[in-house]
């Protein structure tokens, strides 16, 4: 449900670094190799460690804010969560919705959506779960008893009846298509009658784990929910360990002192643990979305014909294959291709520099000794960031562009997105582009502060359809007015959808059957088993 955005980001002044591109790759080169001869010859300075025989042992790059499945909205407590809580659905590989404790649901009308909980459900105490606990879970927030951002992903709920104790009806004040998808996996789980904030600092849920403790800054343990009423897990215990420094990540997988990591390694990491023979690393195409934003009130960015000239002008294939090694996949949404809604029959800009100079001339905007103008991106230090921002440089400057780069602290970086005060800026979307909803990005009732278009792009034919679409609740409906969608966001281009990421897990060899999904989350630990110790 939340929109997360991220882009790593450090000092406030510019970067000299940005303006040479063949020295940021240098450094990159240097740290990577010093990096990697760490890694190779650290098994020659330090022993193994036994690990525990019950215990997993993930290694996590932060801890997570808030355990209430109500409150918390990094990705860390959403995921630890979705083992703790269930949802009313679940989310399916394609990124639509399935049965959760809700094992059936109708929508009569537009305005009205009943759901049928499964019967046997009970929380960690043995209490069971009944659909008075459900109502108390949304009515905590729409009554504003525990405050919470998520409240904001109900404000089209009037309120919520429950007939008898398996049912529970949801009554809308308009038509809201992402109602089911904001019930589903991650978004809120289910809490028990009458809880208040103290629930984040002992989590009660009825999923496939419990709680057992959290250390802020070390770690959070769970345990297997041996009554759980679907699959039970295959792992007794689970311990997320808070290790911040990505080389000491890379460390405690080789000295067996961590079990397994996901999309918490740099790629170059990830290629040097591959070659050790106690690890294994599973990939799997991904969400996360890399994007480049316009500001469509620039002078020079408002012409259509300049933003397709930059998209032409760009060639992604050396940064995926050199800065990610191959650990991403070209886009052509904001929606991911897993998505049921996604449309990947739209215009594409594959590197072509002498449409983007025929672009460029018919914009008015002729060569003066090799330049044409110059646009300022602002970005953020993050190293991998750094470098794509030099290449794309590189790249601009070949058909006359002259991009300047501005870095900033995160703060004044992400102020200045919010308020219109860039030209260009580079961001991901983590997790908030797998419901088809997120359009409404683009929608020109939601500039800031009333929403995330940033950009300030409009268009009516596109407030319409993204009207039309939250109103119809038959995804086969929907899904043709999504693809025309992005058949005109592909074609007027407020964002350069850059690639997706790759999600990259590595584990211990101890670690089996491990079954990874597109968003990326910790479901995999559901499934997860440790072989027996073979000594």
């Amino acid at each position: 449900m939340a929109d997360r955005q991220s882009s790593g980001v450090g000092g406030q002044t510019p970067d000299p670094e940005f303006r040479a591109p063949a020295s940021a790759i240098w450094r990159r080169l240097t740290k990577d190799i010093a990096v990697l001869v760490f890694l190779a010859f650290f098994p020659l300075l330090s022993c193994s460690s036994q690990p525990d025989p019950n215990t997993l042992v993930m290694v996590i790059e932060s801890s997570p804010t808030n355990l209430d499945p109500r409150v918390g909205q990094d990705a860390y407590s959403e995921r630890i969560d979705n083992l703790i809580f269930d949802d009313l659905l679940s989310r399916g590989d394609n990124l639509d919705v399935a049965p959760g404790l809700a094992e059936r649901w109708e929508i009569p009308d537009p305005l009205t959506y009943v759901f049928h909980l499964h019967h046997g459900v009970k929380f960690h105490d043995g209490r069971p779960l009944t659909s008075r606990d459900v109502k108390w879970t949304f009515d905590s927030l729409l009554q504003g008893k525990i405050r919470s951002t998520k409240a904001a992903a109900y404000r089209f709920v009037d309120h919520l009846d429950t007939p008898d104790d398996f049912t529970v009806v949801f009554h809308m004040k308009e038509p809201d298509a992402a109602l089911l998808w904001n019930v589903s996996d991650g978004a809120i789980g289910v809490v028990p009658y009458a809880s208040g904030d103290g629930i984040s600092r002992r989590p009660m849920g009825s999923g496939p784990f419990k709680f057992v403790s959290a250390e802020t800054d070390k770690e959070v343990v769970i345990e297997r929910n041996d009554d759980y009423w679907g699959e039970k897990a295959r792992l007794a215990r689970v311990r997320f360990s808070v290790v911040p420094d990505a080389t000491t990540r890379a460390l405690e997988l080789r000295k067996g002192s961590g079990d397994v990591t996901i999309n918490a390694l740099t790629p170059d990491t990830v290629l040097a643990l591959e070659r050790d023979p106690s690890l294994a690393v599973e990939r799997a195409p991904g969400t996360v979305l890399a994007y480049l934003g316009f500001n469509l009130r620039d002078p020079i960015l408002q012409d259509v014909r300049v933003r397709q000239a930059i998209a032409y002008a760009l060639d992604r294939r050396p940064m995926i294959e050199y800065l990610w090694r191959g650990q991403a996949q070209p886009a052509r949404s904001v929606l991911p291709p897993q998505s049921w809604a996604y449309n990947g029959s739209v215009r594409a800009y594959d590197h072509d520099p002498g449409k983007a100079e025929r672009l460029l001339d018919a914009a008015g905007h002729p060569a003066v000794n090799g330049v044409r103008f110059h646009i300022t991106m602002k970005t953020s230090t993050d190293e991998n960031t750094r470098l794509m921002v030099a290449v794309m440089q590189q790249q601009l400057r070949e058909v006359g562009i002259a991009l300047d780069i501005r870095s900033f602290e995160f703060g004044t970086f992400f102020s200045d997105v919010t308020h219109g005060l860039f030209q260009l800026y580079g961001l991901r979307w983590v997790g908030g582009n797998e419901d088809p909803d997120i359009f409404y990005v683009f929608h020109s009732s939601r500039f800031p502060p009333n929403g995330a278009n940033r950009g300030h792009y409009s268009n009516p034919r596109v407030d319409l359809l993204i009207d039309q679409a939250r109103r119809e609740v038959d995804p086969a409906v929907r899904k043709p007015i999504y693809a025309e969608i992005q058949r005109i966001l592909a074609e007027e281009l407020p964002y350069i959808d850059l690639w997706y990421l790759d999600n990259v897990l590595v584990h211990n060899k101890r670690v089996v059957n491990l079954r990874l999904n597109p968003a990326g989350n910790y479901d995999f630990l559901r499934t997860a088993e440790l072989a027996p110790n073979k000594n």
